[in-house]
């Protein structure tokens, strides 16, 4: 089985982009609910606020799982601290985008 990092960010794509509340993020990390509230916290998962019944609750798009799960896999496999494995889930982010944006600039036919 791959690890959480190696999903390419458009698996997120095939979630939905139905909002997760923190208790189902944090089961689809497998963690605690702790621990997403810390990682938010710092700056590391970022949630979208929702308003209810006078409440703000965080609410976390279906990107935000393939994230966390990124970081929380980067923590395990190499002991990375948190702001540590939020950089590089930055940085493999990017080079996917701009692969995708190398793939859709190359011709798809054969060269003359």
């Amino acid at each position: 089985m791959p690890h959480a990092f190696h999903l390419p960010a458009q698996m997120a794509e095939l979630l939905g982009d139905d909002s997760l509340t923190l208790e189902e993020l944090a089961r689809a990390c497998r963690r605690a609910p702790e621990w997403v509230s810390e990682h938010v916290e710092a700056g590391v998962i970022a949630p979208r606020p929702a308003e209810g019944s006078g409440l703000v609750t965080w609410r976390f798009a279906s990107t935000t799982l393939v994230r966390a799960r990124r970081v929380a896999e980067l923590e395990d496999c190499f002991g990375a601290d948190p702001h540590l494995a939020a950089l590089t889930v930055d940085l493999m982010e990017e080079v996917g985008e701009l692969r995708r944006q190398l793939r859709q600039l190359r011709p798809t036919g054969p060269s003359p």
